[in-house]
């Protein structure tokens, strides 16, 4: 095992530090040109289109919201990383880290743009509801069924098996802090039981059982860790043209350029970027294809939002608070979760420790439901099967009932690693499938010059055999 976990290793270190971060960035800047910066120009269109309501069906039965479909893309960004992720960036990168991820979330935008547009446009009806994401527009815009299965297979041992198992191991190393010998007790295997069952009571809810918990979870839990980042930022307001300039310094300093790649404060701030917003890496567009809208592009836009929900104002919020404690970071000591904890403490009291301990519970399991909902979609791409798919459930909530027990250092470097593969496939295809996304848009703002209401249909761009006739 130790032997697997070393080549794991090695492959992780290879492609995030080199691989990925090249091909990512490079396709976030290459469809920044294509779309003419498409995620500043029209941010105030996304905004708008967040807004709409889902139709009814015949049935009675609704469909799910942009707004729902946001949060759910949102929910499964949104994790540990965006607390643990960027206070172990800073310490490793210094504060210059934090500007680089920045610069990734700009970028990113338009890969999220073109990823999620593609992921409407070739969405698939499923009842009342729509599926689709990479696997779907590999088959049917490409025509390569096995280039979306090898997908969909990397997609689900990630997202299902991998990350789950992490969240619901996060959550329960939170309360290490609380009960003594915490590992020897019974709390792993009672807290377990709690979190599949309830996973289980979501995910055999159904697609609008999923929007409806994003939906309500992450809005109330972002704004109160906002909120706690602001009020940190007003009590220390004074500090706040100072902690800037040091971003910005650390960010063009010689050593955070040219000292050690893999450690540099612009190496750890893209890495943290990518990885927490997810642009380009074919997860997003999952949840993308899910949403009612009466354009593809709407969605696109609409997903920008999110990469910058998740970098610009939920990881900037932990750094803020990093920065106006006071408190040092230190990779060998404290780091992750603890240095949080500790700056949090020095800067609000006692309570900020409990504070963070109940955001971990929320953002984590909020990140659960959106990766079940991700890897739903593509076990049903590989068989559209009710005991396949309920077999699967069964997995998903085992998963998560024994990573509450569980060191998962392996699965972690296997989440990774699957992920990275997963973003290589779906690179290729947005970069084959590119000019799709751009006719859409095209389409978009046409409408919109005309006065008219953006409403899709395939035919007008040249596409056939889409849910988008007439």
């Amino acid at each position: 095992m130790e032997f697997i976990n070393n080549i794991l290793t090695w492959l992780n270190d290879m492609m995030y530090s080199y691989i990925l971060i090249i091909m990512l960035v490079g396709t976030g800047i290459y469809f920044t040109v294509r779309t003419r910066g498409v995620q500043f120009r029209l941010l105030k269109d996304g905004l708008k289109s967040m807004l709409e309501k889902a139709e009814v069906s015949a049935d009675g039965k609704k469909g799910v919201s942009s707004f729902q479909a946001l949060m759910i893309s949102t929910a499964s960004r949104v994790g540990t990383g965006n607390i643990a992720g960027i206070a172990t960036a800073i310490v490793a990168g210094g504060p210059g880290a934090v500007f680089w991820m920045w610069v990734t979330a700009v970028i990113g935008g338009a890969s999220a743009f073109i990823e999620s547009t593609l992921a409407q446009v070739y969405k698939v009806r499923n009842g009342a509801t729509f599926r689709g994401g990479p696997s779907y527009y590999m088959e049917r815009a490409l025509g390569k069924r096995w280039m979306g299965i090898l997908f969909s297979i990397l997609l689900i041992i990630c997202f299902a098996y991998g990350f789950n198992g992490l969240q619901s191991f996060n959550m329960s190393s939170a309360l290490e802090y609380y009960i003594p010998n915490y590992a020897d007790t019974m709390g792993p295997l009672i807290l377990g039981i709690i979190l599949a069952v309830a996973t289980g009571f979501v995910i055999w809810g159904g697609a609008h059982r999923i929007g409806f918990i994003s939906s309500v979870i992450v809005p109330v839990m972002a704004i109160i860790y906002i909120g706690i980042g602001i009020v940190t930022m007003i009590i220390n307001i004074t500090e706040l043209p100072g902690i800037f300039a040091m971003i910005f310094k650390n960010a063009f300093d010689v050593k955070a350029i040219m000292g050690g790649f893999a450690g540099s404060a612009v190496v750890l701030g893209i890495k943290r970027g990518l990885f927490s917003n997810e642009a380009g890496m074919g997860s997003a567009p999952n949840a993308s294809a899910s949403a009612d809208v009466k354009h593809p592009a709407q969605q696109g836009l609409v997903q920008v939002i999110s990469v910058f929900i998740d970098t610009l104002i939920i990881c900037s919020t932990t750094a803020m608070m990093l920065f106006t404690s006071g408190v040092e970071g230190n990779a060998e000591t404290l780091t992750g979760i603890p240095y949080v904890q500790k700056a949090i403490s020095a800067n609000i009291g006692e309570w900020g420790i409990h504070f963070i301990t109940f955001s971990i519970f929320a953002f984590a399991f909020s990140s659960v439901i959106g990766n079940y909902f991700y890897a739903e979609s593509n076990i049903l791409f590989i068989k559209n099967s009710k005991v396949v798919l309920n077999m699967f459930r069964v997995t998903c909530v085992l998963a998560v009932f024994l990573g509450a027990q569980s060191d998962f250092t392996m699965a972690w470097n296997l989440a990774d690693v699957t992920m990275g593969f997963m973003a290589i496939v779906n690179i290729i295809a947005m970069f084959m499938l590119g000019n799709v996304a751009i006719k859409v848009l095209k389409h978009y703002e046409h409408k919109k010059k005309e006065g008219r209401e953006p409403v899709f249909y395939e035919g007008e761009v040249g596409l056939t055999g889409t849910v988008w006739k007439k």
